[in-house]
């Protein structure tokens, strides 16, 4: 990963996390780790526990940012979550993935939040 497209995930994680919290979501986590990989935001929605992926993309070269969540991706995040659950005894809450896509503009950006973009995947 170039730095410049570190850069541009950064940039889209904060925008992201500042437009989440006027949505009304608590932070809990950012690029929460662990050995099975890592999660990009972890919050709580009213009483749901939100898992949630940033996409952030500057061109539509390569597709809208929510496309590169792919199925390995949704396995990927699945096995962070369901650590974290185990790790924070939280294994009684009701859960969800989300998806935030964030897509430059020349004037700016748009931000596209998908809430139940998939379901816990293991395979």
């Amino acid at each position: 990963m170039t730095v410049k497209t570190k850069t541009l995930g950064k940039r889209g994680e904060d925008i992201a996390a500042a437009f989440l919290k006027k949505k009304g979501y608590k932070l809990l986590f950012r690029n929460y780790k662990c050995s099975f990989g890592e999660i990009d935001i972890i919050a709580k929605h009213k009483k749901i526990l939100s898992f949630i992926e940033v996409k952030t993309r500057s061109t539509k070269k390569y597709g809208l940012p929510q496309e590169a969540v792919t199925p390995a991706k949704q396995t990927k995040i699945s096995r962070v979550a369901l650590e974290f659950v185990q790790r924070y005894k939280m294994d009684n809450r009701a859960a969800r993935f989300d998806v935030v896509s964030v897509q430059y503009l020349n004037d700016g950006y748009e931000i596209d939040l998908i809430e139940n973009a998939f379901e816990l995947t293991l395979d």
